[in-house]
């Protein structure tokens, strides 16, 4: 649980940067340091959730998820094409949500709600680990191991599109397309890891509480994208291209497991004076 706390607390703190230097070199070396660092905590936590021979299997599966657009079908071209159609419809009212959240004298402001605003993914990962530890199910920890490496591969892939997009924040200017200018706005991580999580927790399971599940799923990144614009810390079209980026992560996280099934499985078994920790490995 530990890693899943420190890579949290990372992401947590990705974006608490305020400019007031005249140049934006000292913002561009901190911000860059800060999503590095959330990201080696973020592929940290997912080895530490399964057995050893997992690492393998991350490293296969982080090859195959760069290398995906290679592979896509005609569902998966048309699933691209709509979340660019849905950033760009999103970047034409990034004014008009920014100015509905804070006024002109507020513009160069932000709240420092960072932290806040990771406490829905820690949430959901947390939660489903404890789940799967007080019923003792197996399939809860793959669930859990699923989330993590969803959440893992999407703070590498955000950090590279905010490297590669250096967009000023919402708080840094008031040009809506300030891009290339050493900025670290687009995408949200925040929203982008929020939403690979939350979509692998509204997707798994059975569909007996399928409704349940999608609520808190969706809901938790939904509320974690207000967040991020009622802080004044991300544009419309940044939250947008983050819940995007995450939902098709996770999508492939868990197109993953289901091709290569459930190899490992921990629980906790009650006994008299204590509790007792089990641990199957499947061989292949």
């Amino acid at each position: 649980m530990s890693c899943t706390r420190t890579c949290s607390e990372a992401i947590g703190r990705e974006a608490d940067v305020t400019i007031r230097h005249p140049t934006r070199e000292p913002f561009q070396r901190r911000s860059v340091w800060r999503a590095a660092l959330g990201t080696v905590c973020a592929l940290a936590a997912a080895p530490c959730a399964a057995d050893p021979s997992s690492l393998q299997g991350v490293i296969e599966d982080t090859q195959l998820y760069f290398t995906a657009p290679l592979r896509w079908d005609t569902r998966d071209w048309l699933q691209f094409g709509g979340s660019l159609a849905a950033i760009g419809i999103a970047h034409e009212y990034d004014d008009s949500v920014r100015d509905h959240f804070v006024s002109d004298a507020e513009a160069g402001k932000r709240e420092s709600n960072d932290l806040r605003d990771a406490v829905p993914l820690t949430a959901m990962v947390l939660g489903t680990w404890a789940a799967a530890t007080l019923w003792n199910d197996s399939a809860g920890f793959e669930e859990g191991r699923v989330m993590l490496e969803a959440g893992a591969l999407t703070a590498v892939s955000t950090t590279l599109f905010k490297l590669a997009a250096g967009r000023s924040r919402p708080n840094e200017t008031t040009q809506v397309d300030d891009w290339r200018s050493g900025g670290d706005s687009f995408p949200s991580m925040h929203v982008s890891t929020t939403f690979a999580v939350g979509t692998v927790l509204a997707e798994s399971g059975s569909d007996r509480y399928r409704w349940l599940r999608r609520g808190i799923g969706y809901g938790f990144a939904a509320a974690t994208a207000y967040g991020r614009l009622d802080s004044n810390a991300h544009w419309l079209s940044d939250t947008v291209a983050g819940a995007a980026l995450g939902i098709a992560t996770a999508q492939f996280a868990m197109h993953r497991r289901n091709r290569h099934g459930q190899r490992w499985a921990v629980m906790v078994a009650p006994i008299e004076g204590g509790a007792v920790l089990t641990y199957s490995l499947q061989l292949e």
